[in-house]
């Protein structure tokens, strides 16, 4: 591994403090005011780059990727614009009538679907007039429901179906039909995901793909992965296989010694379902919904959770609680304080004030995906009203001390750090005002959350993880939300490394 030298560079903010970076042995050797030399011996002669007054920052992260399922879905078709069943129905028609069906036995499978405030039902037979005998099988944008034509019910296995549209417990026997593919095909097409990732300035993430992830990507590395950082989830199902092999939070997962890349993520427990699904959990009922369910779904009880958060805790992993209603979040609170256990909430979509509170108080962090408040918003204010002041209130959660870490939850979100950065900032998308734009956080607050804990200025010692930018993100932007969400989103990089090597180069 040779040592880089990055010159004529500018830190994040710092536009009047030119700078060289030194890269070393995968470390930030040194950060030089431009063109001294650096206090530091290095391993060989450094390659020097002149970066040209562009802005480097430490790599990006994603805190929150289901990684083979976002590799999957940049190849479906795109529904996520449909406004109806009608209209997705007819993107499909669309779709079979530009390009050749799928070959026999196998579906046309779309992705992105939002239904709950559909002025229509997403039924078989509005499928079945499009596609006749083609199966179809479309899944949601936030992975929780999937809807089937009536062959590809049959394709799941669904002999009969009052519906054909799948939510929650319906859908998830049936999905691995449709969300695994054979191994070599998967691989692949997670290396591509992430060559693209790195494109976007990406050095790592968070997978918590739904699958034996320690046997996956202890192939992937002895196959010689060489992209970005991986951190790997555990569900409950394959616990057992990551106690036995003795890994605790941050160990290596290659074997013998592998490569570094790859290390033991969190254990992940959904505890609650999704708001387009009306099963996020919620002390109030859902607008215009009655029943058992009004409240949303429950996936699994304190009394249980708790106990498991426990045995991970003692085992060295840190814990990872899908929780999106306001209840879910309160009751994953209460299992991270009884349990003792580390680690984070995932999407703390809707909070009460007082567990905001707790979250500081537990030194929970709340890993939150700011490009759902921009899918979700009219949604929440249909099914949640009077209550969206209090959905993704990242400024509220930020003033009380909480940790934050962004992300994108792929492929319900692009995994592309801009975007959930730019949502964060400005509440904004599609040229839109601000949706309760009290709870944005400023620019530098968003590009802190995104880095892993790494300080934007580069300190010595940091891994040699790096993005550089044509411009620089924290200088003031256009004055009015809906620009500068623009600009955010259009972020130019011109290079990523890792630990000091070139994943992407377009400098």
């Amino acid at each position: 591994m040779s040592a880089l030298l990055l010159t004529n560079a500018r830190l994040a903010g710092r536009p009047d403090r030119p700078v060289d970076v030194l890269l070393d042995g995968g470390r930030v050797a040194a950060v030089t005011p431009a063109g001294t030399p650096a206090p530091v011996p290095v391993s060989a002669l450094p390659e020097q780059v002149d970066v040209d007054g562009r802005t480097v920052v430490p790599g990006l992260w994603d805190a929150h990727t289901h990684l083979t399922q976002w590799a999957m879905v940049r190849q479906r078709l795109d529904v996520s614009a449909a406004t109806s069943a009608a209209h997705a129905a007819a993107l499909v028609r669309d779709r079979l009538d530009r390009a050749a069906p799928p070959p026999d036995g196998l579906p046309l499978v779309g992705f992105g679907f939002r239904w709950a405030t559909w002025p229509d039902e997403p039924t078989a037979a509005v499928l079945d007039e499009v596609a006749g005998e083609v199966p179809v099988v479309l899944l949601s944008g936030d992975l929780h429901s999937a809807w089937a034509s009536t062959a590809g019910l049959r394709f799941l296995g669904i002999a009969h179906h009052p519906t054909g549209l799948l939510r929650e417990e319906e859908w998830m026997p049936a999905s691995p039909r449709i969300v695994t593919v054979d191994d070599a095909v998967a691989d692949a097409l997670v290396a591509e995901a992430a060559r693209a990732a790195a494109e976007r300035g990406v050095v790592g993430v968070v997978d918590f793909e739904v699958a034996d992830n320690l046997t996956a990507w202890r192939r992937r590395v002895a196959g010689g992965w060489d992209g970005l950082r991986v951190r790997t989830g555990v569900w409950e199902q394959h616990l057992e296989a990551v106690l036995d092999a003795g890994l605790r939070a941050g160990d290596v997962l290659g074997e013998p010694a592998g490569s570094d890349l790859v290390t033991q993520g969190p254990l992940k427990v959904i505890s609650d379902g999704s708001l387009n699904t009306l099963t996020a959990f919620c002390f109030d009922t859902y607008a215009g919904v009655a029943g058992p369910d009004a409240h949303g779904i429950l996936n699994i009880a304190t009394d249980q959770l708790a106990p498991l958060m426990a045995r991970a805790h003692a085992a060295g992993l840190r814990c990872a609680i899908h929780a999106i209603g306001d209840h879910a979040n309160s009751l994953a609170l209460d299992a991270f304080e009884a349990s003792g256990a580390r680690g984070s909430v995932e999407h703390a979509q809707l909070l009460r004030p007082a567990d905001v509170a707790r979250f500081a108080a537990l030194g929970v962090t709340a890993s939150v995906q700011p490009e759902h408040a921009m899918d979700d918003r009219d949604v929440a204010e249909e099914l949640w009203p009077g209550r969206t002041a209090r959905a993704f209130p990242l400024a509220e959660l930020r003033a009380a001390g909480v940790r934050l870490a962004l992300g994108s939850d792929a492929p319900v979100a692009p995994l592309d750090p801009w975007t959930a950065l730019a949502a964060a900032v400005t509440r904004s998308r599609d040229g839109r005002e601000p949706w309760h734009p009290e709870q944005r956080i400023d620019a530098r607050a968003a590009l802190e959350a995104s880095v892993d804990g790494r300080p934007l200025d580069l300190a010595a010692g940091g891994p040699a993880d790096v993005a550089i930018l044509d411009g620089d993100p924290l200088a003031a932007g256009p004055d009015d939300a809906p620009a500068l969400a623009d600009a955010l989103r259009a972020t130019v990089v011109a290079g990523t490394l890792v630990a000091g090597r070139w994943t992407h180069r377009a400098l």
